[in-house]
């Protein structure tokens, strides 16, 4: 099996995640992407991060029409902080040593790679996968060379604090989320500044 591994905090998840995992899927051959929301992303801590059962739920249903496309739960059924190495030490138990794992982050997030717990691991248990808008030049990380491989992806124009802007502005995120995405957000009145409720609350992420 040849598994993409697709780790971000999906707040909300939108069209260039879709669009980056089918890329990726596409250029490695993948038998399937596992998108794993982050439960407690570390790297978030100094913002506010949705409910994780939110964004589950948000990632969910935006890739419910895709069979290649599956959503795993370890990051936000585990205890503490969310690390990469422990995203990849779980799904490596889970799909066993014959299977390929390609972890696929944003390009920007690679270049702090080598701040990341136990960086040598990971690239032991994954090949790198980052993907950029057009243009964009990766700096450096410090990695052996054929360790990342960088695929453009024109759709990540669209980002995630984009989408929470334009709401919170009441803006119109259609064409950016797919269309249950939007419909959930409008239901659960997330990213609505000043809103009180059942919805509203969200949490720290914590490192």
């Amino acid at each position: 099996m040849r598994v993409g591994v697709m780790g971000g905090t999906f707040d909300p998840i939108h069209l260039g995640h879709l669009a980056a995992a089918s890329e990726v899927a596409h250029h490695f051959n993948l038998d399937t992407v596992v998108f794993v929301p982050a439960g407690s992303p570390w790297q978030k801590a100094d913002r506010e991060v949705s409910p994780a059962e939110d964004r589950y739920l948000m990632t969910v249903v935006a890739t419910a029409a895709d069979p290649r496309l599956i959503i795993s739960r370890v990051d936000i059924d585990r205890p503490g902080p969310t690390y990469t190495v422990d995203t990849l030490r779980d799904l490596r138990d889970e799909w066993g040593g014959d299977a390929d794992l390609f972890f696929i982050t944003g390009a920007d997030a690679l270049n702090d790679i080598l701040g990341w717990r136990d960086t040598d691991e990971v690239q032991r248990l994954a090949h790198l996968v980052g993907v950029t808008r057009p243009g964009h030049t990766l700096a450096n990380p410090g990695l052996a060379p054929g360790t990342i491989t960088l695929l453009e992806v024109p759709a990540l124009a669209i980002s995630s604090s984009d989408v929470r802007a334009r709401v919170a502005e009441g803006a119109p995120i259609s064409y950016l989320v797919p269309p249950g995405v939007e419909s959930y957000i409008a239901k659960r009145g997330l990213y609505r500044a000043g809103l009180t409720g059942a919805a509203a609350p969200t949490r720290r992420a914590t490192s």
